[in-house]
Order: structure tokens, then C-alpha cells, then sequence
């Protein structure tokens, strides 16, 4: 039975004590401030588990005590309920802000992690893009996709398609420039 007097002499003194604080009574405060901050702490320290947290949170509430202690009734109920009440209500906030924060930072960094273009969308377009230049390689005299293929794909030079085909410079120009207008024409579609 003395556990069950020392909480109920708890109650009765945080009752007096935050009626007296309300009055803006210091000395009060200091009192009640002994009389209850291990029973915050505790409590904050059982919902966050994270001791800085935990005693930055307790501070908090024992200071919100101090400026909302006009707002205790104690025909509602006993001090340390609405204090723990209070203790409570703040942990749990700090526990939902906590965890927005993090799913904010996971949304930023998958956000940040995509690149700028959909690579998928750009690998289908590229594959579609090389499809169609084929088709209109295709639609050239084979003379023409000879002289292209060799200059553009195979890296030749003019000079240097002229002499694998054994053809004077001026038909190898002459196939690339009607060549290359034919593809043009057939990649207009593309752009």
C-alpha cells in the first residue's frame, strides 16, 4: 500500500503545484519540474526509444507545462494524467514528423536516382530509330548503300571509299550526295 499512497501524493502535490504554476508562481514550477520529469521522460523515452530525442522532446513538453499550465482544469481530471496526456500527444508527433521526414528523403532520393529521360523510352526509340535508317538503306541502289555504308558506318573517307569500290572521287561523291538526299527524304518521317 505505500506505492499506492506515494502515487496518490504524487497526484494531489502535481495538482497543486500546476495550480500554482498557472499563477505564473516560479518557485512552483521548479517543484513541479522535480516531481514529474522522470515520468516524462520515461514515457517519451518508451515511444521515440532514441535518447537524444527523448530528452529533446521531454524538455519540450516541460516547457509547453510551464505555458499552457492556465489551460489545466482539475475538475477534469489530475495534473500528471494531463500531463502525461501532453507528453503523450508530443511524442507521437515527433514520431509522425519523423517519419514523414524519411519518406520525404526516400521519395527526393528516388527522385534523384531516376535519370532525366526514361532510359527505356529512349532504348525503344533509338532501337525503332536504327529499324527505320535500315529500311531506307534498303531503298537506295546498292551502289548508293555501298559508298554510305563505307563512309558512315565503316568510317572511310571519300578518297578512301573511291578506292576499295576501284571508282574515280567524283562517282563515289556523286552516289553519296544522291544517296544521302534519298535518305533524307525517307527519314523525314522519323524527325
Amino acid at each position: 500500500m505505500p506505492c499506492e499512497a506515494s502515487v496518490r501524493g504524487v497526484r494531489v502535490e502535481a495538482d497543486e503545484l500546476l495550480v500554482l504554476v498557472a499563477g505564473g508562481d516560479q518557485k512552483a514550477f521548479e517543484d513541479l519540474y522535480g516531481l514529474v520529469s522522470g515520468p516524462v521522460f520515461g514515457l517519451v523515452r518508451r515511444i521515440l526509444r532514441d535518447p537524444a530525442q527523448s530528452e529533446e522532446v521531454a524538455q519540450e513538453v516541460l516547457l509547453e507545462l510551464w505555458r499552457s499550465a492556465p489551460r489545466f482544469d482539475p475538475r477534469r481530471g489530475s495534473a500528471l494524467s494531463w500531463i502525461l496526456t501532453l507528453t503523450h500527444r508530443r511524442a507521437v508527433d515527433r514520431v509522425r514528423s519523423a517519419r514523414a521526414a524519411g519518406e520525404r528523403e526516400q521519395r527526393e532520393a528516388r527522385r534523384a536516382h531516376h535519370p532525366a529521360f526514361d532510359q527505356v523510352a529512349e532504348e525503344v526509340e533509338a532501337g525503332l530509330e536504327r529499324e527505320w535508317v535500315r529500311r531506307c538503306l534498303d531503298r537506295l541502289t546498292a551502289l548508293q548503300r555501298q559508298s554510305v555504308t563505307l563512309a558512315y558506318y565503316d568510317g572511310y573517307t571519300y578518297r578512301e571509299v573511291a578506292e576499295r569500290l576501284s571508282l574515280p572521287l567524283g562517282t563515289v561523291k556523286t552516289r553519296m550526295r544522291d544517296g544521302l538526299t534519298r535518305l533524307r527524304q525517307c527519314l523525314g518521317g522519323v524527325a
